[in-house]
């Protein structure tokens, strides 16, 4: 696992770090449909973020067997994320925890660490990792300017990101949870939504 992510970008800019995405009706087809993302790091150079309510049709127990790692207990009934469409072939591992002491991590809050590096996997599956954990294929990027664009269009609605949705809510559920700190439906919202 390694990623291309910095965490040199300036924090000056980063508008939308530690904050959901969550997919307009416009955004019908693909990852993003139905989607709420959680952004992990946003500023000049562009946006970066883990989807997290799309599960793969793969489980945390077949990625600890691909990669040969021995878990101490049965993983299969746990899923594995479609992070995004970047470097799908990478995993990314979303985690509630005060530790840093993982080889590649980017700490997006005080709370929050986004780790890319399989020592946290090996963790994880010894049940001596983070409790509180989401593990993802890939990611969502945005290049400079661009998800200032798809705001523009309407393609998102965005507000201030809650770890216990991301961590406590079933992946089914994330999206409606979001939208309800909101008090939205997102099943009555139109896909032609206009400016205000």
């Amino acid at each position: 696992m390694s990623g291309r992510f910095s965490a040199s970008t300036a924090r000056s800019s980063d508008c939308l770090r530690d904050h959901f995405l969550l997919a307009m009706p416009g955004l019908s087809e693909g990852i993003f449909s139905h989607s709420i993302t959680y952004i992990c790091e946003h500023g000049e150079s562009g946006a970066m973020g883990i989807v997290i309510n799309q599960p793969l049709d793969l489980s945390v127990g077949e990625i600890f067997e691909h990669l040969q790692i021995t878990p101490a207990r049965d993983f299969s009934d746990i899923p594995v994320m479609a992070g995004g469409p970047v470097q799908i072939d990478h995993g990314f591992v979303l985690h509630r925890d005060k530790s840093t002491s993982w080889e590649a991590s980017l700490k997006v809050t005080d709370e929050i660490t986004l780790t890319t590096s399989r020592d946290i996997l090996r963790a994880i599956a010894r049940d001596k990792g983070p409790a509180e954990h989401l593990i993802a294929l890939g990611y969502a990027g945005w290049s400079a300017g661009q998800l200032e664009h798809e705001l523009a269009e309407n393609s998102w609605l965005t507000l201030p990101a809650d770890s216990d949705i991301i961590f406590s809510t079933p992946a089914d559920q994330r999206q409606a949870a979001a939208a309800a700190m909101l008090g939205i439906d997102m099943n009555l919202i139109s896909g032609e939504a206009g400016h205000a």
